[in-house]
């Protein structure tokens, strides 16, 4: 007598489900199997190929209908969640990229155990199939809550209390003040009222920029402020009068500017006449020059300075909107005279200039990689009232500085200064940060003055022109580290209870330099670390490269296997792929033939936004990016064409000639096939720093991926992951810091002493510009400028202006 089976057939659609079920387990499998085959002969993490081999296995015993699919997945998933432990800690995004999706799919597959054991004539073991799946279900509803709340490094949640300052000086300078502090006094919007905040008024400015990839227009603008004034320039380069308290248009002037390539404009300049000079203390200062008579002792009295996209430095009185007669030709002064060869875009300026004393002085942008034989990055002091060359400061010939004779240029592919400057009046100095010479990724034809003022800190007499020091962040900069940021004044305080004369610059390798301002002496260490050489033929390549190890070093960790992120571990097994596949020597890796990895990468880091200061608590706030990018040197075969002057990254131009070298270069950011960054979050941060304990008080990733795209697609989920940034913070007496240059739509205020996020706006668009801050009649007003969020679709021409409601 034969004995009952106990088996119960399973349905055609569970046979034909398990089936799909396991062909897409043995898919997945074999690309992990594949994958992690690469990544173990590029002699990385056996993990990914030993997963894959589970994978496989589930996949084909799902498609058997076995209950032990189950089971060597479970075991999978138990080893995948020891091995994220061990390898990333608790860090939650690398967590989360490791076990998530694996946690996702054993939480679907626990249901069906019970219906493969009947299938094999088992007991069905409910009880436990729905336990597990209950307590996936527990720790995916944590992953899922975890992406919504702010991950990474928070100072105390005890708030200090805000330090009053009284004043409400006018915003006057693009930095707020000639140190460039961007700290506004008023305290009117505090902690305690600022979540009262409301839109008091929107203008538009007529200039809407446009740019798929961000080397086309866009609005990067902090407006100043002067008295019942703001002042405005587009990124086409019209200047525009506005009133601060109502945001009613007094007066515009546009200018007739045709370049389609990096078209910005981030600031103005100022300068009022009718005001008593203020002459410097510091000994052996030399005096501001005093003002030359006026053509019409009644026009132009106060003025607004702009540079132009094409090249020129413009005067406009203040007042009425019209040229200044009598400053250059009529009110226009031609930068590229003494250069040269000098077409736009090659040469142009983004900056705003900067008053010192009596002095305006420019810098001006020399489009990189495009050619050996480039425009000077020759600095020009001109006199605020006549426009008259005071001075030049040419990098290739420093100790001459009038114009060049008739037939002659200042000296070509000189590093060029394109950041804003900062002036200081105690010892009439302007602090300038310096770029590069004309090819950043080659560097065998500079000369002994190239190496010498390139990626520097450089600190000229306003009168003059004469140097007064010079300090160097990067030796033999091969990487388009130029010094990217207005440097920022301080008092800083030394250990010893006083308090020295100072300035801070960050840089795109995420170091911070504290340099007396007297003498260029960095007052925190600076060690000559010791970095590894390319094999570039006749490449002087630097030995060591400074490090500034005595502040801290923001998002400038050298990457390791484990620190590769992806939103599932298939794009992250991809990184790592990628990862191990170039060389990488960690900060200052040399571009080659091969590919090598740059972290951070000439984005930065740290950019052009700049600090902001607050001197009553003596804290500085740092915003920055973290992006790689990967380059790749191959013998020039002008197979992309010359670059135009368009800086964003070239890897779908094809390599494009380095001209008067051997090389062409292709580079690209280090994204995974998703389009996101490889290395783990945040990829943009918030951090303050304390400049009495020299460290770290409290760090935030800034910004969620809710208006980020990937082919395409709105993301729509407001997760605070941390995106790259560009822009700048504003810090306040009453205790906040507001920032708004993320890649989301919002404006926001951080508590100052916590980093707490306690206020934000939805901005119709996204914004690269800085809020500024003033009051008028006792009333308090935050501006932002939203042109639109970098790599954003949206785009728009807003000015907004947020204040308290009611009245004083």
């Amino acid at each position: 007598m034969s004995k009952q089976s106990n088996t119960e057939p399973l349905s055609v659609l569970t046979r034909t489900g398990l089936t799909l079920a396991g062909l897409v387990g043995l898919l997945l499998g074999l690309y992990f199997t594949i994958g992690g085959g690469m990544l173990i002969a590029r002699g990385g993490s056996w993990y990914y190929l030993l997963a894959g081999l589970a994978l496989c296995t589930t996949g084909v015993q799902l498609a058997r209908r076995r209950s032990s699919a189950f089971v060597i997945y479970l075991v999978m998933l138990i080893a995948t969640a020891l091995w994220a432990v061990w390898e990333a800690g608790f860090d939650f995004w690398p967590l989360n990229t490791r076990i998530f999706m694996f946690s996702m799919i054993g939480m679907l597959l626990a249901p069906f155990w019970p219906v493969l054991r009947r299938g094999e004539g088992k007991a069905p073991a409910r009880g436990a199939a729905w336990a597990l799946a209950a307590v996936l279900l527990v720790c995916n509803a944590a992953f899922i809550y975890g992406m919504f709340v702010p991950h990474g490094k928070f100072g105390t949640e005890t708030p200090t209390a805000a330090a009053g300052n009284a004043g409400t000086e006018d915003w006057t300078a693009y930095g707020h003040s000639a140190g460039g502090d961007r700290f506004a006094g008023a305290t009117q919007i505090n902690r305690d009222t600022v979540k009262n905040l409301q839109v008091a008024w929107t203008f538009h400015t007529g200039d809407t920029p446009m740019s798929p990839d961000g080397g086309g227009s866009e609005d990067q603008e902090t407006p100043l402020q002067v008295g019942k004034t703001l002042f405005l320039c587009s990124p086409h380069n019209t200047v525009i009068a506005v009133d601060a308290a109502t945001g009613t248009e007094k007066w515009r002037h546009a200018f007739a500017t045709h370049t389609t390539v990096w078209v910005r404009c981030r600031g103005l300049a100022y300068f009022d006449a009718t005001k008593p000079l203020v002459q410097p203390t510091a000994t052996g200062s030399t005096p501001v020059s005093p003002i030359a008579p006026a053509g019409d002792p009644a026009a132009c009295r106060r003025r607004i300075f702009m540079n132009t996209i094409d090249a020129k430095l413009v005067a406009l009185d203040a007042d009425t909107g019209k040229l200044c007669d009598d400053f250059g030709d009529h009110g226009i002064i031609d930068l590229k005279a003494g250069l040269g060869k000098a077409k736009s875009p090659l040469y142009q300026l983004t900056s705003a200039p900067t008053v010192a004393g009596t002095t305006v002085v420019t810098g001006g942008r020399v489009a990189d990689n495009v050619t050996l034989d480039m425009p000077g990055g020759v600095i020009r002091g001109f006199d605020v009232m006549t426009g008259k060359m005071k001075w030049a400061f040419d990098p290739g010939n420093p100790d001459d500085h009038a114009a060049p004779e008739q037939g002659k240029t200042f000296t070509r592919s000189t590093p060029n200064v394109w950041a804003p400057m900062t002036y200081d009046a105690t010892s009439n100095t302007v602090y300038m940060p310096v770029g590069n010479a004309a090819i950043d990724l080659w560097g065998v034809k500079r000369t002994a003055l190239d190496e010498t003022y390139g990626a520097s800190i450089l600190a000229l007499d306003a009168t003059t022109g004469a140097e007064k020091w010079h300090f160097q962040t990067v030796h033999h900069d091969l990487w388009d580290y130029d010094v990217p940021m207005q440097p920022t004044l301080i008092d800083f305080p030394t250990q010893d209870g006083k308090r020295v004369p100072a300035l801070i610059v960050g840089t795109k390798m995420g170091q911070l330099f504290v340099l007396d301002r007297l003498t260029g002496k960095p007052l925190t260490q600076v060690v000559e670390h010791p970095v590894k050489p390319a094999t570039i033929p006749n490449e002087p390549y630097a030995k060591t490269q400074p490090l500034s190890v005595g502040m801290p070093q923001i998002g400038a960790d050298v990457l390791k296997d484990s620190d590769m992120w992806g939103v599932t571990p298939i794009d992250q097994l991809m990184c790592r792929v990628i990862f191990r596949g170039m060389r990488y020597d960690g900060l200052f890796t040399a571009p080659d033939t091969d590919h090598s990895l740059s972290f951070p990468g000439s984005l930065g880091g740290m950019n052009w936004g700049g600090l902001s200061y607050d001197p009553n608590s003596d804290m500085i706030y740092v915003n920055d990016m973290r992006l790689g990018l990967w380059v790749h040197l191959e013998k020039a075969k002008n197979r992309g064409g010359a670059s135009d002057g368009n800086e964003a990254v070239n890897a779908g131009m094809g390599a494009v000639p380095l001209g008067g070298t051997p090389y062409s270069v292709l580079k690209d950011r280090f994204f995974s096939p998703l389009g996101i960054p490889c290395q783990k979050p945040p990829f943009g941060s918030l951090t303050a720093v304390d400049l009495k304990t020299r460290s770290i008080a409290w760090q935030v990733p800034l910004g969620t991926v809710k208006d980020t795209r990937l082919y395409g697609v709105q993301m729509h989920m407001p997760t605070p992951i941390g995106m790259p940034t560009i822009g700048g913070s504003l810090t306040t007496a009453g205790g906040l810091v507001f920032f708004a240059a993320t890649q989301d739509y919002y404006l926001r205020a951080f508590d100052s002493s916590t980093g707490k996020e306690v206020w934000k706006a939805r901005l119709p668009v996204g914004s690269q510009g800085t809020p500024m801050s003033y009051a008028i009649d006792g009333k308090q007003y935050i501006v932002i400028s939203a042109g639109g969020a970098r790599q954003s679709p949206d785009r728009g021409d807003y000015v907004i202006a947020y204040a308290l409601p009611g009245h004083p």
